[in-house]
């Protein structure tokens, strides 16, 4: 394919930490985590408007002009349809306790079709693996969604969780968290959360311990 002279995302491997966030923000799918860093899939996906580079909090990504393939939307249609991220791709199924995907916080559109009247399990991600019956006990009827504060953005979630109470309609809010202290951050978003979005939201809160046990549950 004959190329032009035109503005196109370039990506320095040294700056990248691979934490995927440009992924997410580019819709055409022209950016992808390959060995832990991210790679431009083809240069026919990516337009050169850099919807990506505010994404980026390490200045890994910039806008160059240079010569390349041009911009291909019939390419980019293809791509989206055909071989979309399976990891942001929205789905539903019923032969588990778990019956949506995805399941990650940052990666759950608020407005995603499973929220519609669910009844909302908010997990830690620590919880999944030191509380073993969560399968058994807390998913069975709920949709969730799971991360934790400490490693990402508090901000990111208030503002996530502040659109889902205000836009979508639920039949009830579950959070389930370990004992330890910085858990107790995921509480405190999703109640700045709900102030934000001025709902008179009750949550029910399991406190999960590191033996694997349930030791407290309230309702706040």
């Amino acid at each position: 394919m004959a190329t032009v002279l035109r503005k196109i995302i370039e990506i320095d491997e040294e700056l990248c930490n691979g934490c995927g966030k440009c992924v997410l923000a580019c819709q055409e799918g022209a950016i992808a985590i390959v060995n832990g860093e991210a790679k431009l899939v083809s240069e026919v996906l990516c337009d050169g408007l850099g919807a990506c580079i505010g994404e980026c909090p390490t200045g890994a990504l910039r806008i160059v002009e240079r010569e390349a393939e041009p911009f291909d939307e019939e390419a980019v249609k293809n791509h989206t349809l055909a071989c979309g991220c399976p990891s942001t791709q929205v789905r539903s199924f019923d032969n588990s306790s778990l019956t949506q995907w995805p399941i990650q916080i940052r990666l759950v559109p608020s407005k995603a079709p499973f929220l519609q009247n669910a009844h909302l399990l908010v997990c830690a991600d620590c919880v999944a693996v030191a509380y073993p019956e969560l399968h058994t006990k807390l998913l069975p009827g709920k949709k969730i969604m799971i991360g934790c504060p400490k490693f990402d953005p508090a901000e990111l979630y208030i503002e996530k969780f502040a659109e889902i109470f205000s836009e979508v309609p639920l039949q009830g809010v579950e959070l389930a968290i370990m004992e330890v202290p910085c858990c107790r951050g995921l509480f405190l978003i999703l109640d700045s959360a709900r102030r934000i979005a001025k709902e008179d939201l009750k949550i029910t809160v399991y406190t999960i311990g590191v033996r694997g046990d349930i030791l407290k549950r309230e309702e706040v």
